[in-house]
């Protein structure tokens, strides 16, 4: 089903394609500065860290909603075993087979095309089996540091939780940023909670994947506005599920990764980050999030600290 109408215009507003040259694949992580990284440090006042990502897990997140992503699939490979002969120093070894996004993760900017293309005009059939992503693979993204600003979209509205179904909008991040009393400036990344993420913590993961709250088409706009360089929430979906729009499915998707080149993260567990930014009353900080450095990879697990 071809995407509407509507989706062709706001990809034509928010398209960045060319604007750091022909041949880049960082996006809007380019907007990631020396100066605002040292602005981001500034933000660390009693050095209190807050891991995001959820444990991985064999009984984790995925539930089959997505073909092929699987679990975390642990094997140990060696327990207390001598390999250099008896009486030696053993050692205990284990592997994993894994969906790169199954838990908390970034999406690369390969991870998704439409009507042929990857972000900044490069061919979709670049992406192969054999040859991963030629273009764009989350390796490219070498580090990933700056201010990280959470926008408490469930606290902002009064509510512990979003509600299934729940479209965030330009107005629900606007809310969350006075209720922040900080401003979103150019190179930060933006951390959007919806409480969803509790429906897993609580075990139960069909209610977590679906319905789902999630950023509505009309976010990207906000985001190119404030020239943000990321976005991550807690939920499967990143954005509404099923969508607001007529044939929008994966529509989000679109317009930050193809057309903006903005990274964007799920199942980010953003509730203790909530609790510290409302206790300390600030909702911005350091935050150190690089992906797994998979070469072509179309994502990558990772292990976001905040830092207050």
């Amino acid at each position: 089903m071809p995407l509407p109408p509507e989706f062709h215009e706001l990809a034509r507003r928010v398209n960045n394609w060319g604007r750091w040259g022909t041949e880049d694949e960082l996006g809007t992580l380019n907007l990631i500065t020396k100066e605002v990284v040292r602005q981001a440090a500034r933000t660390v006042t009693d050095g209190h860290r807050i891991p995001l990502a959820v444990p991985l897990r064999q009984d984790g997140i995925q539930t089959g909603l997505i073909p092929g992503r699987v679990n975390p699939l642990h094997t140990m490979i060696a327990v207390n075993t001598g390999i250099f002969g008896p009486d030696t120093v053993v050692t205990s070894d284990d592997v994993v087979t894994m969906g790169l996004q199954a838990g908390t993760h970034w999406d690369g900017l390969s991870h998704v095309s439409h009507s042929g293309v990857l972000y900044n005009g490069r061919p979709a059939d670049s992406v192969t089996a054999h040859g991963r992503a030629a273009f764009c693979g989350i390796d490219r993204v070498r580090h990933l540091v700056s201010r990280g600003v959470l926008l408490d979209v469930a606290r902002a509205r009064g509510m512990d939780r979003l509600p299934g179904e729940y479209a965030v909008t330009p107005d629900d991040l606007d809310a969350a940023e006075e209720q922040a009393g900080v401003r979103v400036r150019s190179g930060d990344i933006v951390l959007v909670r919806t409480g969803q993420i509790q429906r897993y913590l609580a075990g139960d993961r069909e209610g977590y994947a679906f319905p789902s709250p999630g950023l509505s088409v009309r976010t990207p706009e906000w985001f190119h506005a404030r020239d943000v360089a990321a976005v991550a929430n807690d939920t499967l979906t990143f954005e509404v599920f099923p969508p607001e729009i007529e044939d929008g499915w994966m529509a989000v998707h679109a317009l930050d990764l193809v057309e903006m080149g903005m990274p964007q993260g799920q199942n980010w567990d953003l509730e203790a980050l909530s609790e510290a930014c409302a206790t300390e009353g600030r909702y911005a900080f350091l935050l150190c999030a690089t992906p797994e450095p998979f070469s072509g990879g179309t994502g990558a697990p990772v292990a976001p600290v905040a830092v207050l």
